[in-house]
């Protein structure tokens, strides 16, 4: 475009000089030539001087045109270069993305694999729990396994330190049979009950519309009360061996959460009933605490025998050490024996051994040494 918007220059520069020089040459011809000159030969030599410029002007323009073009086509080339080595960037960056991105969805497939596993677990597991839940004898054994879990877990021993569905004989002159009892010291008994009303809070959870909800929500809540009415009418807390309280369990914290929540006198009245409701986690503390006061009397109960047993300990350690002096003693003698018997008396028996061998060499010093030396013997 440039170089047209030049050659358009060019040419209108050649026409006006043209028209410029033919009004001259007219105007003042009989001055510039003589009157013999032909005007057309004149007008011709101006339009190929003209043209002559006009194409050396071109061929210039050409030329810095061709110098201007070879410069971008190199700057062109050079942002080619530039622009494939960034694609080329570009492309090995998106084949690392894609790779990652098929190892991605192959983890979070594993992954999305893995949770329908797990859900179709828990729909399986919720499923049987609401099976076990639906069924009282079914929900008993679950009350009675989730105890003795606990139970295991803070140490207990059953026939040491626990004993199930034992009779007990309670506070009115009846007999009832407790789920678990613990031994307490030194002769006392806590009683626990882990039958548990959960038909309407099952029905509380599976129901939709509000007004189930708050209607088996009040009937649960029912139910529970008159369970705890129930236990403190049998009155395992009054007998003899009992320490005054028993214990009602719950088999599942959400649902002691729920009690609490929407009844929180519940336990208050059974602290008024002699009756402590406790969750799993509860439980766990309060055997915690048993399993230690048991220990602790045990321990205050023997430290009477220990006592005796370090005073049994101090006598026969004085005897020890009485003897052990004595023959600390003994073997000093001994020793002393010893070292007179290896210097002085071997020296004496060393001299005549001596003197024997001078006689029986025949040195006559030697016999009269022999003589000094029996007479020290005899001496």
């Amino acid at each position: 475009m440039e170089l047209s918007l030049v050659l358009v220059i060019v040419v209108l520069t050649a026409t006006v000089s043209v028209a410029v020089a033919v009004a001259f040459s007219r105007r003042h011809q009989p001055l510039l030539m003589p009157s013999s000159a032909d005007p057309e030969g004149v007008f011709r030599a101006a339009i190929d001087e003209v043209l002559r410029r006009v194409n050396q002007d071109i061929l210039n323009e050409r030329g810095r045109t061709s110098e201007q073009l070879d410069q971008k086509k190199e700057l062109i080339d050079a942002s080619l270069v530039e622009m494939r080595k960034q694609l080329d960037a570009v492309k090995t960056s998106i084949q690392e993305t894609e790779v990652s991105r098929s190892r991605s969805f192959g983890e979070l497939n594993q992954q999305l694999l893995a949770q329908s596993e797990g859900v179709n677990a828990l729909t399986a597991t919720a499923g049987q729990l609401r099976d076990v839940l639906g069924n009282v004898k079914a929900r008993g054994q679950w009350g009675e396994r989730m105890a003795e879990d606990v139970i295991r877990l803070a140490g207990f021993i059953e026939g040491k330190n626990y004993i199930k569905q034992a009779a007990s004989e309670n506070g009115d002159g009846s007999r009832g049979i407790p789920d678990f009892t613990f031994m307490m010291p030194p002769s006392n008994k806590l009683h626990m009950d882990v039958k548990f009303p959960f038909e309407n809070y099952t029905r509380y959870r599976e129901t939709q519309t509000e007004a189930d909800q708050v209607r088996y929500r009040e009937a649960f809540l029912k139910d529970v009360r008159n369970h705890l009415n129930q236990l403190g009418k049998r009155r395992y807390a009054d007998s003899e061996d009992s320490i005054n309280f028993v214990l009602m369990f719950i088999p599942n914290e959400s649902i002691f959460a729920f009690v609490n929540e929407y009844d929180d006198s519940l336990i208050d009245d059974g602290i008024k009933a002699n009756i402590l409701i406790c969750s799993p986690l509860t439980l766990y503390a309060i055997l915690a605490l048993v399993h230690q006061a048991t220990a602790n009397f045990t321990l205050e109960r023997k430290s009477k025998e220990i006592l005796e047993l370090i005073g049994q300990f101090e006598k026969q350690w004085s005897k020890y050490s009485d003897k052990l002096e004595k023959l600390q003693k003994s073997f000093n003698t001994v020793h002393s024996e010893y070292s007179d018997l290896m210097t002085t008396r071997s020296a004496g028996l060393q001299r005549p051994l001596s003197r024997i061998a001078a006689i029986r060499g025949g040195d006559s010093a030697e016999l009269l040494d022999l003589a000094d030396d029996r007479l020290e013997i005899e001496s």
